[in-house]
């Protein structure tokens, strides 16, 4: 089985998400409505790593977003943990995919589907000719007013993420702006909170049995190296995802 630690998984909005969720343990209790049945070709590091990002990644683009096939659609932090999902997700829904990340992660984004991949040290999306119908923003390191340069018309902003505290205060920032920027603009922007169901847990499941998307895992830590794993992903430089497993395995690559 796998699935999501959560205190209060059918609380509204940011409440689900609130006050001590997740775990690091051997054992965890978790609500029924929060897991599935972990399919036999996914490894445990790979389910672990799964949930949160898999399903903020699906609602986003799905459900807020509206994303239909063949509709261009940027993801800007490709190679983060919630990123390296979208681009795979957004390719199975049909969507033209740009990831943006940086030069080492270049080949990685390009290796789980994206169409074009931007090397954000080389080139500032938002400063392109491109437009895009679906900005999917998992960093937060764009002003809206540049955000919504390259976006179509009609387009959608989904911002799902951002860089440590300036992101806390995004939380609250962003939607006044985007309050007042609502008022006078035809494109949608949100800062979007995922939702925890079943049904998308079931969903996200059946991809990856499907072989349609796969986990990206920078490193595995032991269940003692916690702090250890923490700070290499406090860095801000973790490809994908860092998982923490059961025993004393000492931290290693598996991207």
């Amino acid at each position: 089985m796998f699935g999501l630690c959560l205190v209060n998984p059918h609380a509204s909005g940011a409440a689900a998400w609130a006050h001590s969720q997740g775990a690091f343990a051997e054992y965890a209790c978790a609500p029924e409505s929060v897991i599935a049945r972990k399919p036999g070709s996914v490894t445990f590091e790979q389910a672990a790593a799964t949930p949160v990002a898999a399903i903020t990644a699906l609602q986003g683009l799905r459900d807020k977003g509206r994303l239909q096939p063949g509709q261009k659609t940027l993801i800007n932090g490709a190679a983060g943990g919630v990123g390296t999902f979208a681009v795979q997700i957004a390719k199975c829904l049909g969507a033209d995919v740009a990831g943006v990340c940086s030069s080492g992660n270049v080949d990685m984004v390009r290796s789980i589907g994206a169409d074009r991949v931007i090397d954000y040290t080389r080139e500032d999306f938002t400063k392109g000719d491109r437009r895009y119908d679906i900005v999917f923003d998992c960093v937060g390191n764009h002003s809206l007013s540049a955000v919504r340069r390259v976006l179509n018309r009609e387009g959608v902003y989904v911002g799902v993420g951002g860089p440590g505290s300036r992101w806390l205060l995004g939380l609250v920032a962003r939607p006044i702006a985007i309050l007042v920027l609502s008022r006078f603009v035809s494109q949608e922007l949100a800062v979007f909170l995922a939702k925890p169901r079943t049904e998308d847990l079931i969903y996200i499941r059946d991809l990856m049995a499907a072989g349609r998307i796969t986990p990206v895992i920078d490193r595995c830590y032991g269940l003692t190296e916690v702090a250890e794993a923490m700070r290499y992903q406090q860095g801000k430089h973790a490809r994908g995802k860092v998982v923490i497993g059961l025993g004393d395995t000492a931290a290693s690559s598996t991207a």
